[in-house]
């Protein structure tokens, strides 16, 4: 496997577009966290979030001979996941009667009615972020909340990229099976509530 830390992106490019699987896969793990927050702050939903990742890296390969290295590959990735974003809320605006629905509970999870479930919601997600073992605990939280590159904890740290990798993978899961979704649930319900 590619040393992370080693070659630089730059480097990165210029191998993906000679079709280096390797320097995909270091690419994949350097943007993939970044850009699942991205997506998810557009999306509203981690099913459609994995879908769309899937998605955007499948463009990045099938266009890789185009990709420039001079230019900032973060801004072309994020480009896509814009993209991809409207393009989902382009399907949904074409039944306009969900088109609406969606545009008056997204109005209302900014209400400042809703900020008592919001807060629960966010406090349990912090929860079950706690119960998370220390090391993968510490990754997460510097990647995740704090926005660290795999290489800035890396250095933090002191291990390797390829185990912050490994760590986010298994705390994205560990979440995504204990965060109590019930609590999310019930600020939707409220929102909805406010409709009638």
């Amino acid at each position: 496997m590619i040393p992370h830390v080693d070659i630089d992106e730059k480097e990165l490019l210029l191998q993906l577009r000679n079709g280096d699987a390797l320097a995909f896969e270091s690419l994949y793990l350097r943007y993939a966290d970044k850009l699942s927050a991205q997506l998810f702050r557009l999306l509203k939903s981690w099913n459609e979030v994995e879908e769309a990742l899937q998605q955007l890296f499948v463009k990045v390969w099938e266009n890789r001979e185009n990709i420039d290295p001079g230019r900032s590959f973060q801004a072309y990735l994020y480009k896509i996941a814009s993209n991809i974003a409207v393009d989902y809320y382009r399907k949904l605006s074409k039944d306009k009667e969900l088109s609406k629905s969606l545009l008056r509970q997204i109005s209302l999870l900014y209400h400042p009615d809703n900020l008592t479930a919001q807060i629960q919601a966010d406090e349990e997600l912090m929860r079950t972020i706690d119960k998370l073992p220390p090391q993968r605990k510490a990754v997460f939280k510097l990647c995740k909340l704090e926005g660290k590159s795999y290489a800035e904890v890396s250095r933090i740290l002191s291990i390797s990229e390829a185990t912050i990798g490994d760590h986010i993978a298994k705390a994205n899961r560990f979440i995504y099976n204990n965060y109590d979704k019930s609590i999310f649930m019930l600020s939707l319900i409220y929102a909805t509530s406010l409709l009638d």
